[in-house]
């Protein structure tokens, strides 16, 4: 019995040791084990070095081993058409583009990349976001979506005109084969613009080939970034829209399994995202029309401009029809638009 005894003592010490060691080396062992995602943005390897490289190599450093994004540049994974479809069957765990481009089932997909003149400067599409209630209107949107979870959304470039043949005149613009966004193409055909789809690596050589005029796709600090400058020789300075409204989305199974620290993580990554490419934009845009050299700057009159402008508020009218939240966000630009003006310089001159 006294045998028995001191076995039984030793075995339980030895079990309540063996229970505590896997106590202790669960966490670890669970440390060690890395997340990959796999992350596809609309941009070229040139553009990606400034809209979203920065940021994630910042993640990956403070991650510090336990998750690691790789970065993919445009149709590198997936085709940039794609890659909605892509991102919601795990594909692809993370996506940086526009709604408008990758063709997202939203109604409200219609209002991202280029909606023409739903701003006039970059610092408009946080504003819009943040402080007038879009921010909601998407996640409310999103979450009718299976498998797709809505980040952040954010501004870009404005929208302007980089072409073989100067435009002076709203009459230039007739026969113009344009690489442009969905949304804003379709508003431009009523001037007689042709829209063009390419793969994005395609364009500076269908310029060469005559088989694209030129590009609406961006302002001039990515004309000069990406190679279009070297392709084209006119800069028209009107733009359609005043910033490129450009998001983060997630695969929500993928989003799921991410820790809140490192999600936290993400969306702080996000932010400084945003905020770096407001000032290299922001610079951008006149530093490459006083210095550039290489597109000769033209410029149509305010008032024939105007015949533009007020096309787009017939347009807004015609997409607000499409739905009560259509109709929701359009009733928020067009509140919008008259805060600035009655607000006066230097939001609106």
């Amino acid at each position: 019995m006294t045998k028995r005894r001191d076995f039984l003592k030793k075995a339980g010490a030895a079990t309540a040791g063996a229970v505590a060691a896997t106590t202790i080396s669960a966490p670890y062992v669970k440390a060690q084990k890395t997340i990959r995602w796999r992350l596809q943005t609309y941009a070229g390897p040139a553009l990606a070095e400034h809209v979203i490289k920065p940021s994630i190599e910042a993640f990956n450093k403070v991650a510090n081993g336990e998750m690691v994004i790789e970065l993919y540049t445009a149709d590198q994974l997936v085709p940039h058409g794609e890659l909605f479809r892509a991102l919601q069957s795990g594909t692809i765990d993370a996506v940086q583009s526009d709604d408008d481009s990758i063709a997202a089932p939203v109604d409200v997909a219609v209002f991202a990349a280029y909606f023409p003149f739903a701003s006039r400067y970059s610092l408009d599409v946080p504003v819009l976001w943040h402080w007038y209630g879009l921010k909601e209107i998407w996640e409310e949107a999103y979450g009718e979506v299976e498998n797709v979870t809505w980040l952040s959304m954010g501004a870009w470039d404005p929208c302007n005109f980089a072409t073989t043949r100067p435009i002076r005149s709203v009459e230039d613009f007739k026969g113009l084969r344009m690489y442009m966004f969905p949304t804003g193409g379709r508003f431009m055909r009523q001037f007689g613009v042709i829209p063009v789809s390419l793969p994005y690596e395609d364009v500076e050589v269908a310029i060469q080939t005559g088989e694209l005029d030129g590009v609406a796709w961006s302002g001039i600090t990515e004309d000069y970034t990406v190679g279009w400058a070297d392709v084209t020789k006119y800069y028209l300075t009107n733009p359609i829209s005043g910033a490129w409204a450009g998001s983060y989305f997630v695969n929500t199974e993928s989003w799921n399994a991410v820790p809140e620290h490192l999600k936290q993580l993400f969306n702080l990554c996000i932010d400084s995202s945003h905020y770096y490419r407001q000032h290299w934009y922001w610079w951008g845009e006149a530093y490459y029309r006083t210095t550039g050299g290489k597109l000769e700057l033209t410029s149509i009159p305010a008032e024939e401009w105007k015949v533009v402008e007020d096309a787009a508020l017939k347009f807004w009218d015609e997409i607000a029809a499409k739905s009560p939240r259509n109709a929701k966000v359009v009733n928020i630009l067009k509140e919008y638009a008259k805060t600035m003006e009655k607000a006066g310089p230097p939001y609106r001159y």
